[in-house]
């Protein structure tokens, strides 16, 4: 858990991203080598890769972005140059183009986007590579000879298909053959039953999305749950932004089609493509995301950003004169300035988890999600009064937040109002596996039994890796002496949760209470070495061998206990736990029933 080296690991991939961008921009896209520089500058400093490079999350994206690159420039290696107008570049190294395709998959495997970078090749290939043969044979030759002129192209294009149908299959299959499942908190815009509020609002999204690689004043970490309101009519004023961006991406296109056919500059082309592709997976133009926005999902497109921003100001030095040139290379040096600025600033929101909720909601207090993290940061940390206002706050913000009603009804004391609650967030989403894992504990405490084993079991059901669930199903089992039942709930937890040093310490003590110490043992151990410091199962251990006569060996495991309280690994109340137990006598003891709430 020291984040130090993933930090020093994430900024060596950024640096390389960054440089690997500037040799493609020199290779592939600028004649002139300092707008390359400046491209790379601006794309190093921009506030918006904040979260991919701060975050470890954020490592996908940083990696699927250098594979992105090397894939490009390996693909244009593969490809030979025009030799003449009316001859189309042929495959010059089937080596380099095996590689891309394995670059490309290594992309797609970090990170979804990655798969783009084929469509962003084969479309280099046809507009660029190919641009002056096809121009020269389009306007006389007949479409048997062109196709046979172009058969270099369609075979690299055909493979790059097939191959991308191929993996994407491959993917999809190894996904169980269904995309990812998100809720109405993850994208409340897809959940709209009106096809106009959806169409207008992901078109919004993307201006809003634009706007941040503009101007990237307000960032966030989650922009989820009520973040961006719906725009549920043709009246909202956001929809001027929507008319905005696309008059600019019309003008963009028009001017690659003119550039194509006047055989200019590929600038325009080259940041076109590498704007809008990456970003496509996030758009939900071809399938739900799981999220509103994401400033991670905008470092990949942000290359194209970058790119169209030093070719204008390329074109602006070329018609503005020396004194204009002096001021535009001021202005782009004062840019810089303040992006690196924001950058530093944005990177103290990524110390802590505190700082990084604390943030979320300063940014953006009408965003119920930050409410529910910083609550969660609270209550973990005792402070529970403040944590109570803030799942009030995004219960108040988002009525339909589950995990905000059930993580309320852990921190009352009033057994009735805990009740309400825990109800109430399964009327909400009745699959949640902590809310029926927290009002079956609470029934089984009120005596009734039958309703808690069904709800315990719809806990399990629902959240097969939830150790807790299992210890408390079982208790209440051995509690009814239906041994045999509890026998099997212990197993079946332990196959599903093989790291939870509770389960294995659980169910030490049960095999104690049913007469088969001499399997105890071996859970008590495995439940230590999952977690060195599990003072309860030492104790465990030690009256189970003292038990046994074994003395000395029992007296061990009691120091073990003993020297961990001392050096502060466990609560204050773990020196009179151990101490409770120096006596030696016999018996299990600590054991965890799984009567905590869950949040």
């Amino acid at each position: 858990m020291t984040p130090l080296y993933f930090h020093i690991v994430n900024v060596c991939l950024h640096c390389a991203v960054t440089c690997l961008l500037m040799h493609t921009c020199e290779r592939c896209s600028f004649e002139d080598s300092r707008l390359a520089f400046v491209t790379a500058l601006l794309f190093a400093v921009h506030p918006v890769h904040t979260e991919a490079v701060s975050g470890i999350v954020g490592r996908a994206d940083v990696l699927a972005c250098l594979l992105f690159l090397l894939t490009f420039l390996s693909y244009i290696r593969s490809v030979g140059v025009c030799v003449s107008d009316d001859s189309l570049p042929s495959t010059v190294s089937v080596g380099c183009l095996l590689v891309s395709l394995l670059l490309g998959t290594c992309a797609m495997l970090v990170k979804e986007t990655g798969i783009t970078v084929f469509g962003v090749c084969v479309l280099y290939d046809a507009l660029v590579l190919c641009r002056r043969p096809l121009i020269y044979h389009l306007s006389g030759s007949r479409l048997g000879d062109l196709l046979h002129i172009c058969s270099p192209f369609i075979k690299r294009a055909c493979l790059i298909s097939a191959y991308v149908v191929i993996i994407m299959s491959v993917r999809l299959w190894l996904m169980g053959g269904s995309m990812p499942l998100f809720s109405e908190q993850d994208n409340p815009a897809s959940f709209s039953p009106h096809l106009l509020t959806r169409i207008l609002t992901y078109s919004y999204l993307l201006s809003f999305n634009a706007w941040l690689l503009l101007a990237p004043i307000v960032l966030c970490y989650d922009w989820q749950v009520g973040s961006i309101p719906l725009v549920e009519s043709l009246g909202d004023v956001r929809n001027v932004a929507t008319v905005l961006l696309a008059v600019v991406m019309v003008a963009f296109c028009l001017h690659c089609i003119f550039s194509l056919q006047r055989q200019q500059s590929r600038e325009v082309l080259v940041g076109m493509l590498f704007l809008v592709f990456p970003f496509i997976p996030a758009s939900n133009l071809f399938f739900r995301v799981g999220f509103v926005v994401a400033e991670r999902v905008l470092y990949m497109p942000s290359m194209g950003y970058c790119i169209l921003v030093a070719h204008g100001l390329g074109r602006l030095c070329s018609v503005v004169g020396r004194w204009g040139t002096t001021v535009l290379s001021v202005s782009m040096l004062l840019l810089l300035l303040l992006f690196s600025w924001k950058t530093v600033q944005q990177n103290h929101v990524w110390l802590s988890r505190e700082a990084l909720f604390r943030s979320g909601i300063q940014t953006l207090p009408h965003n119920a999600k930050v409410h529910y993290n910083y609550a969660n940061f609270l209550k973990d940390t005792g402070r529970h009064q403040e944590a109570i206002h803030h799942y009030t706050t995004a219960l108040r913000l988002y009525p339909r937040h589950a995990s905000a009603m059930n993580n309320l009804g852990t921190l009352t004391r009033s057994p009735e109002e805990a009740e309400r609650y825990y109800r109430k967030a399964l009327d909400i989403n009745p699959q949640h596996n902590r809310a029926l894992f927290n009002l079956g504990n609470l029934l089984k405490a009120q005596g009734k039994e039958e309703e808690a084993v069904t709800l315990l079991k719809d806990s399990i059901h629902f959240g097969p890796h939830f150790a807790d669930a299992y210890s408390s199903l079982a208790s209440l089992y051995a509690e009814q002496k239906r041994f045999a039942e509890a026998n099997e709930v212990y197993l079946k937890g332990i196959e599903n949760c093989p790291d939870s040093s509770d389960l294995h310490n659980n169910y030490g003590v049960f095999l104690v209470d049913t007469g088969q110490g001499e399997l105890a043992a071996a859970h008590y151990q495995q439940a230590v070495r999952l977690k060195p410091a599990h003072y309860v199962a030492m104790v465990n251990l030690g009256r189970l061998l003292r038990s046994s006569n074994e003395n000395k060996e029992a007296e061990s495991w009691y120091k073990r206990a003993l020297a961990g309280d001392e050096e502060g690994r466990h609560p204050d109340s773990a020196r009179s736990s151990v101490l409770q137990h120096r006596s030696l006598r016999g018996g299990p003891a600590g054991v965890q029933r799984g009567g905590r709430p869950a949040a």
